[in-house]
């Protein structure tokens, strides 16, 4: 897609996203809303949910809402795509994920990703994974919007 319709695109959903969740304080609820209108918007969004850090068990990330064909239900920091972002505290951008060591392919459908990780109270609550059947589907575009809906809605 290219990067000014992307932008355009982003800079509406920023705006419908910020005026939905106005007033909403439900972490689950923000986080369907999140997920359904991303998916609803950009083609290119194979799979987008979030995956929510377990109080039970440290180190750990249990599937939350999201839009897309079966996710996996766990995933420890520091494996895969989403570990890495969880344990790094850092957003990743993967052009390729076969081309990663310690992919998780919770979907073989899946050929790009970027994971961004969700703060609340500067503490890491979840992280927001995205799929693309695509390769190198993601970029700085993305990422920027992504850090900025995430950042300003939990």
């Amino acid at each position: 897609m290219d990067n000014n319709l992307k932008k355009q695109k982003y800079e509406l959903l920023t705006k419908q996203i910020a005026a939905t969740l106005s007033g909403e304080d439900n972490i689950i609820a923000k986080m369907a809303t999140i997920s359904c209108l991303l998916k609803q918007e950009f083609s290119y969004y194979y799979w987008c949910g979030f995956y929510i850090v377990d109080e039970n068990k440290e180190n750990e990330l249990v599937i939350g809402p999201y839009q897309g064909t079966l996710g996996c239900l766990r995933i420890p920091f520091g494996k895969g795509v989403c570990g890495a972002a969880a344990a790094s505290l850092e957003t990743q951008v993967v052009e390729d994920v076969h081309q990663i060591q310690n992919h998780i392919a919770c979907d073989s459908a899946s050929n790009s990703e970027i994971v961004v990780p969700v703060f609340k109270d500067d503490k890491l609550i979840a992280v927001f994974d995205v799929d693309s059947t695509e390769l190198a589907s993601f970029n700085k575009v993305d990422q920027e919007y992504l850090e900025q809906i995430l950042n300003n809605s939990f």
